[in-house]
């Protein structure tokens, strides 16, 4: 199995290995990856899909990159949710650099479930959320994969993206991964980073996972916050 951890690294921030330049700086002129916004955009899904975000994450969130990035926003919305504080969603609330949960939080990269097979399911999760609306067919599929083949991925990495994006979402198995409250917290992270639900169909899945996931309705609003704060 590859490194998912990584995987979710090369997409959140991180150079192209091998290189000394981003995935957007490796393409060059073979693909316009993602309307001239590649790894700004915070999430695998919104890279490969074309950023469907339409806005991007703060410098220090795509900084930290990686599994990191959606844990320390999935930290501070589950903090500032236990400290019974307003959600805010305006930009004066994104902290000036986001930094990574405490070693001893359950949110952590050092806690016993930040294992491959948890970082692999934020994966799926993102692209699930991507593919909320629909709206891949198979033209906007092959173009997803040059991306990917652009990106420097191995081939073990490609045709697991690939699948994900040919098969329907297995939502079950998404919910089962997650064992723990953090976990939960951290998948919904995930997928919300992947989009700006500005359809019925986005904003229904999440409200979905939401449900199934059986994260309070205060504690999805933090999550929101947080996110669209660390968004420009």
């Amino acid at each position: 199995m590859f490194d998912a951890k990584k995987l979710l690294d090369q997409f959140l921030g991180a150079q192209v290995p091998g290189s000394s330049g981003t995935v957007k700086e490796k393409a060059g002129g073979v693909v316009q990856m993602a309307k001239d916004n590649p790894l700004a955009t915070g999430a695998i899904a919104a890279v490969l899909l074309g950023t469907k975000t339409g806005r991007s994450l703060t410098g220090s969130a795509v900084k930290l990159g990686g599994l990191a990035a959606i844990a320390g926003l999935g930290y501070q919305a589950y903090k500032n949710y236990q400290a019974g504080h307003a959600p805010d969603r305006s930009a004066a609330n994104a902290p000036a650099e986001l930094l990574p949960p405490p070693s001893d939080s359950a949110f952590s990269a050092e806690a016993p479930h930040a294992t491959n097979d948890f970082a692999l399911a934020l994966v799926r999760a993102m692209i699930a959320a991507a593919k909320a609306d629909g709206h891949i067919d198979n033209s906007e599929r092959a173009r997803i994969m040059d991306r990917v083949q652009v990106s420097g991925l191995g081939a073990e990495a490609q045709d697991f993206i690939e699948k994900e994006l040919s098969n329907p979402t297995d939502l079950d198995a998404l919910v089962a991964a997650a064992v723990t409250e953090e976990q939960k917290v951290e998948l919904y992270t995930a997928s919300r980073l992947a989009i700006e639900p500005d359809n019925r169909a986005e904003r229904g899945y999440l409200d979905l996972l939401a449900g199934r996931l059986g994260l309070a309705d205060a504690l999805v609003d933090h999550i929101e916050a947080t996110v669209s704060a660390s968004k420009v």
